[in-house]
This record gives structure tokens, sequence and C-alpha cells, in this order.
């Protein structure tokens, strides 16, 4: 039985599951040589909802990522500050402090990727989080290997090493630091996520020049885009307006109907 035999989180049945989970549990000691690194990802899930937490860590885990959790924001602001974590998933929706509300804290000290996990309809509280500064978003209920998935593209595109790339990359007085990850604008640092600079780095080496938004999903995000899927758009909104905040009329991201966005540089004319 193959893993994309497993339905939902919220629409699996408990001894399914754990039936599941044996006998992933045996592959996993079988290979447990195989790991995808030598260090493997520690993350950090926030949600309320104990079940649901459980069989994420015995499913994670299985995965080879080590995991802890955290029933409430104040628990997981508490862990962030005492322990390094490669990636958060954060629900939305939890009692007390929101998603939301968690997000905004952590984005006003840490860089840490975060995907979040929405109710199926809820669009705004989606566009809400990428605003904010999530990397991503799931969906509730989702496939375990389609979480994965996306866990795995966040952390290939913070933690790969641009190795075939130049270090700087260079547009007026934009300059993108891809080594130290750092970014500037007339020698001020931009506070960026890891996908906003990922989509800045990608828009600024064609500068002048239309990306099609195809092009965006699979390098940038690392998976199709959706029918419905505004994710790049929501990002490319946050990057104008810090653009616009530290050299106002100089940069532009010009969205092409049909197409994507180019990335144009006002040069100011001589005086």
């Amino acid at each position: 039985m193959q893993r994309v035999a497993l339905l939902g989180f919220a629409l699996v049945t408990g001894s399914l599951f754990r039936a599941m989970i044996e006998w992933q549990k045996f592959r996993f000691s079988f290979f447990k040589n195989l790991a995808m690194s030598t260090e493997n990802p520690r993350i950090l899930i926030v949600d309320d909802d104990k079940a649901l937490v459980t069989l994420l860590v015995d499913y994670l885990s299985l995965e080879g990522f080590v995991t802890e959790s955290a029933g409430d924001g104040a628990q997981a602001l508490a862990k962030l500050a005492q322990s390094r974590f490669d990636l958060v998933i954060l629900d939305v929706m939890m009692p007390g402090m929101t998603g939301t509300e968690v997000l905004a804290r952590i984005r006003e000290k840490y860089d840490t990727p975060v995907l979040m996990l929405t109710g199926k309809g809820d669009s705004i509280d989606r566009i809400v989080g990428l605003e904010l500064g999530a990397d991503d978003y799931v969906p509730k209920p989702c496939p375990p290997r389609e979480l994965v998935a996306r866990m795995r593209a966040i952390l290939r595109r913070v933690m790969s090493p641009k190795k075939e790339k130049p270090s700087l990359v260079t547009v007026g007085p934009l300059t993108i630091d891809t080594v130290h990850r750092k970014t500037t604008v007339q020698g001020k640092e931009l506070t960026l996520t890891g996908t906003e600079m990922a989509l800045l780095q990608m828009l600024a080496e064609n500068v002048g020049k239309p990306v099609a938004k195809s092009d965006i999903y699979a390098t940038v995000l690392r998976r199709a885009m959706g029918r419905f899927d505004r994710t790049v758009d929501v990002h490319v909104s946050a990057l104008r307006k810090k653009l616009a905040a530290e050299a106002p009329d100089c940069f532009c991201i010009e969205n092409i109907r049909g197409i994507g966005y180019q990335f144009i540089f006002n040069e100011p004319a001589a005086p």
C-alpha cells in the first residue's frame, strides 16, 4: 500500500492511518541510512487540534523530519525563542492568538519559513497570511504526501546553495546577496521572506524581460500553478510595497497580461 492511498488528515480513520504508520515504521527503519540529509530538518507544528498534531508528528517523523509541537501561539513563540527550527507549520484557526497574529509576531524577529494550514474555502485567510510573510499555504484537509512535497519545496528553496549563479545580483540601487541572504536598496536592508527574496532574485536576474508566471511557480515555489492560485500575485504585491517604501518610482514590477511579470528599473535621468 502506497502513501498516495492516504486520505486527508481530517478524513482518515484512526485504524487505517495507524496500520499504515506501522508499515511505514518498518520501511523507515529499513531505509533509515537513506535519509534526505545527515541533519534532518527540524519542524515546529502549531495547531490546537491534538489528534491532527499526533498524526502529523507520526507521519513527518517517518519522512525523516524532527518535529516538535505547540498547542497555541504563546507556546510556539516560546519554542522559537529557545530553539532553531527550519520550518513552521502554522494553523490559522486557533483559540486566543490566531495563526495570522502568530505569523506577524514571528516575522518581527525571525526569517524562519512558515507554511500555513487554512480551511478549504478560507481564501481571505490565505491572502492575509501570504501578505504577512507566509511562504506558502496548504488547505485542510490535505493529503499528507502533498503537505510533505510543499514542505520539501520550501526547504530546498531556503537551504540549497546557489552554486551556478553569482552571489550578488545588482540592479541600480538594489543588491541581492544570495550567499548571506541579504537584500538592500540604497544601502538599507529590506526585510524579505525566503519566498519574496527568491522571487525578487528571479525577476531581477531577468530585468526588462517578461517572466512567465508558470516559471515562477516552478522555480520559486517548486510546484505547479493551481487554477485559482494567487500565491505569486500576493508575494508580488508585497514586494511592490517594500520596494516603493525604500525607492519610490525606482522599480516597477509590471503585470504582463497572459504571461506573468516584468521587473523594470527606472534609471534616474542625468541632472
